[in-house]
């Protein structure tokens, strides 16, 4: 490691001492890697593990219907937001209390546990009462008091990557979570903002950073090549990189076969259709060598 590296390690150690690699003697060795479980998928062994939904719950038919489709496709868990925290106040916000309600009814029926977003403090009781992991969004990795109040509820946390932060802003993050004693935590990739972002893509998906977290934390790390690209097309081959880089798994956008795009009301142009998603999770449990359909669960 290099002169920057070392003093990256090192400012991790003294500044986030409860998620650095350096101050855990349980996790120090660098192919070490916590395994965090959620609703009984394990994330952070050598089997990568795919979350995929609908980016919004729009209605009960939507859901679902994507449900049903990446339970087919082999997806362990299942991703979709009740709340969405959107640019404008007069975006499709979600459905709420309601959505959590219709994300129930889905894993009731598919098996498939879920994760979605919580974006208040006030939410987490909430959504903590139907969610199996709580998501801390891009928009909210910053937001103290919520990651100081996920962190003392106790559950599994999926943190997003700020669309600005440098990996120790995202890892100061982490920290406030494992402060209150939760350790819980699954770090997401999603895209940055770069000069080249917007042009061709609509972030800029840091691969580079999977490495520096798998050497700086023993928390395991997965990626969201749908935000990170914003184009269905990028998808399948983000994903594969991003698991050909150490990636533990994948979160994916996945709209209805035969959807019109133009009718989702939120990010309906960057999901993949479960088509693809099934060639995709398909060519990543080859590569893994475990096989179409094994399961991230234990027996």
């Amino acid at each position: 490691m290099g002169h920057e590296g070392r003093n990256l390690r090192t400012a991790a150690g003294k500044l986030f001492s409860i998620v650095s690699r350096a101050s855990c003697s349980e996790y120090g060795d660098a192919g070490s890697t916590k395994v965090v479980e959620a609703g009984g998928v394990r994330f952070g062994n050598d089997r990568p593990v795919i979350i995929a939904g609908p980016c919004a719950v729009e209605s009960r038919a939507q859901m679902l219907e994507v449900a049903r489709a990446v339970k087919q496709c082999g997806a362990d868990m299942l991703r979709g937001g009740a709340f969405k925290p959107r640019t404008s106040p007069y975006e499709f916000q979600g459905l709420g209390k309601e959505g959590l309600e219709i994300l129930a009814e889905a894993r009731a029926e598919t098996g498939l546990p879920v994760v979605t977003e919580v974006m208040d403090v006030r939410l987490v009781e909430l959504v903590s009462q139907y969610a199996d992991m709580l998501q801390i969004g891009s928009r909210n990795m910053q937001c103290y008091p919520l990651l100081v109040e996920v962190g003392r509820s106790g559950m599994p946390v999926l943190l997003k990557r700020g669309m600005a932060a440098s990996l120790l802003e995202w890892l100061g993050a982490a920290e406030y979570v494992a402060k209150e004693g939760n350790r819980d935590i699954l770090l997401c990739e999603r895209g940055i903002r770069t000069s080249a972002g917007g042009e061709y893509s609509r972030f800029t998906l840091d691969l580079n950073v999977i490495a520096a977290v798998r050497a700086l934390t023993y928390l395991p790390v997965i990626v969201d090549p749908s935000h990170a690209t914003g184009d269905p097309g990028m998808v399948p081959l983000a994903s594969r990189a991003a698991i050909e880089f150490g990636a533990h798994g994948l979160i994916i956008e996945v709209i209805g076969e035969n959807t019109d795009r133009a009718s989702v009301r939120c990010d309906g142009f960057q999901g993949i259709r479960p088509s693809v998603l099934q060639q995709l999770i398909r060519a990543i449990r080859q590569r893994s060598g475990q096989g179409e359909q094994a399961l991230s669960r234990p027996a």
